[in-house]
């Protein structure tokens, strides 16, 4: 297994001290908002907060494109055969849906992993990253399925007023917009800028790869034929592999199946179903093909697998993706 950070770069150095408290008011703002471990999604549109106190805790989960800011503790994400980790005030951004693994790797009961993450949604990007690349985009180097960068003050208080706003709804409704907004422009403008702005452009080699993704997931029961999803991407076959590859590190064919095993999960949590109803809802054709992915995939066999969960969760539905 290939472990590495997040295609990572490194923001100017900046007044540590005041990095640090800014940082420390984040945490205890989400701590206050989590009452026990979870992923919370909150009245403010596309704000979620997270919460994990021991080490070793592990999620799989679909990620929308967004973006997040680790206030507390250290976390891994596992993308196909690559490991990326994020500490504290660390900005982690991913462009397109992904299947991934998550792991709390630093995290204790009096001090828990805290993080606040944003959606990510194209079209606003679009609207701001015209006004700020009025020329277009510079080349873009390399691409990977996420990118890091150290938050700076700025950024990191205004995710903390962002958080401040879920304690008066008045400021949830009109005042929220325009911290979110502020916060994309700081996102634009950092050194990762360029990679969140190629998702409003639509003729960036990211959006395309986005919608076939997002053919995928409305689409995750029929038999997928690369040829057919270069086509939706306006690319050649051979250079929808590759770009597909580079901000997936899955192939077409993988994607599909970790996207068939987690819709197979959730169906089963979520609708008292049984395994063999939900492999056959997801495209499987084999009960013990299903099984038998479902086995590697989630590290034990569907019928013990969602038992443990709903014994471990039963009223939890914002974790029920916890390994």
């Amino acid at each position: 297994m290939n472990i590495s950070n997040w295609h990572s770069i490194q923001a100017e150095s900046s007044d540590k001290p005041i990095l640090e408290t800014e940082t420390a008011r984040l945490a205890r703002l989400i701590q206050s908002r989590t009452p026990h471990d979870g992923v919370f999604v909150q009245p403010i549109p596309g704000l979620s907060l997270g919460r994990f106190s021991s080490t070793g805790t592990s999620l799989k989960t679909f990620y929308t494109p967004s973006f997040g800011i680790v206030a507390q503790g250290t976390i891994s994400f596992t993308v196909g055969q690559e490991v990326y980790t994020s500490s504290k005030a660390r900005i982690f951004m991913v462009p397109v849906s992904l299947p991934i693994t998550v792991q709390i790797m630093q995290a204790s009961p009096s001090e828990p992993y805290l993080t606040a993450g944003l959606a990510l949604e194209p079209q606003r990007i679009a609207e701001l990253a015209a006004r700020m690349f009025p020329q277009g985009l510079p080349p873009i180097q390399r691409r990977s399925v996420g990118y890091g960068v150290d938050a700076d003050p700025g950024f990191v208080g205004t995710m903390t007023r962002l958080v401040n706003c879920l304690q008066n709804p008045g400021d949830s409704e009109w005042i929220a917009p325009l911290v979110m907004e502020e916060l994309l422009i700081r996102l634009l403008r950092s050194p990762i800028g360029v990679y969140v702005a190629e998702m409003g452009f639509v003729d960036s080699e990211v959006r395309r790869v986005a919608e076939a993704i997002a053919w995928m997931r409305d689409n995750f029961a029929q038999t997928v034929k690369v040829e057919e999803l270069a086509r939706l991407a306006h690319m050649s076959e051979s250079t929808f592999r590759v770009h597909f590859k580079a901000v997936t590190a899955m192939s077409p064919l993988q994607f599909q199946k970790a996207l068939r095993l987690q819709e197979a999960k959730r169906l089963m949590l979520s609708g008292q179903i049984d395994a063999t109803t939900a492999s056959h809802l997801v495209g499987y054709v084999s009960d013990s093909q299903f099984s038998r992915d479902y086995s590697r995939f989630f590290g034990n066999p569907p019928g013990r697998d969602v038992a443990r969960m709903r014994q471990q969760h039963p009223v939890n539905p914002t974790i029920s993706s916890a390994e």
